[in-house]
């Protein structure tokens, strides 16, 4: 059952979820993520249930799964065959599957349930890291393949009443998504990497921004110069826009929760709260 409306608005938390399997599988290169994610469940509450927007599914409209029981969907290769074996079993949430298809199509935008969809690892890794018991229930809501930043922070507003009926809401991405300079030693990037990081936090933490301001900012993120070598392609970006969408309204002020390397590149968390 979806938890009935409440005072208290649940936490809306962006997330690095990292290099595939990696983090699972002990690769020293994410230790200090893997420390974030399990220690950041002190500060979420109890979560009735959890809403993941993984940078790792894109549909022409919103999707969101709507199976009963979600299997796993191993979506990259070249690891280790245990990678291939990782199990998350939580259940899926039909109700609340349908409860944001129907958010979504009352604000204008069209979206579809999907019964098949699997779980990926932009879900399955990070909540086998902060609720590795997987009793909460667990519903994904796809990106929109248009890549549009405005129509994701639409998306957003249109389910932020989701907050009220204490439902964890998480994009799971990476603030900096080079993959060249992650398995390349020719190619530094940590300039590029501190100046788009410095831009990001300044624009989602600042009380100094206005409310339209920042929305614009983040709508013309591919402005700063730094922006496309941090992310030749967005979709690792875009579950931030989908959760400011969801938190402007109440707490359009994020803080910082992680500011670490990962794969030796300095990656963000974002709590808004």
């Amino acid at each position: 059952m979806i938890r009935q409306i409440s005072e208290t608005l649940s936490p809306v938390l962006y997330l690095p979820h990292g290099g595939g399997p990696l983090p699972i599988l002990g690769d020293n290169r994410h230790e200090k993520m893997v420390a974030f994610l399990k220690e950041i469940v002190s500060k979420l509450g109890e979560p009735s249930a959890i809403l993941v927007i993984s940078a790792h599914w894109e549909e022409d409209q919103a999707t969101i799964t709507s199976g009963s029981h979600p299997g796993m969907l191993y979506d990259y290769y070249g690891f280790p065959a245990e990678a291939y074996q990782i199990k998350y079993a939580a259940p899926g949430h039909p109700q609340l599957a349908t409860e944001v298809h129907e958010l979504i199509v009352a604000s204008g935008m069209p979206a579809r349930l999907d019964e098949r969809r699997d779980f990926d690892h932009g879900m399955f890794v990070p909540l086998k890291l902060m609720y590795p018991q997987a009793r909460i229930p667990c519903i994904q809501l796809s990106l929109l393949n248009n890549l549009d930043p405005g129509k994701h922070i639409a998306l957003g507003k249109a389910i932020a009443s989701l907050r009220k009926k204490a439902v964890l809401i998480i994009g799971s991405g990476m603030s900096f998504h080079n993959l060249k300079t992650f398995f390349s030693r020719d190619i530094d990037g940590n300039k590029e990497n501190a100046e788009f990081d410095d831009w990001l936090i300044e624009v989602c933490t600042s009380p100094a921004i206005s409310p339209e301001e920042r929305e614009r900012r983040l709508i013309e993120w591919e402005k700063v110069p730094s922006a496309r070598f941090c992310h030749p392609r967005e979709e690792h970006l875009l579950p931030l826009h989908v959760c400011y969408g969801i938190a402007c309204a109440d707490t359009p002020i994020a803080q910082v929760v992680f500011n670490q390397e990962v794969m030796g590149k300095r990656v963000t968390s974002l709590l808004w709260q």
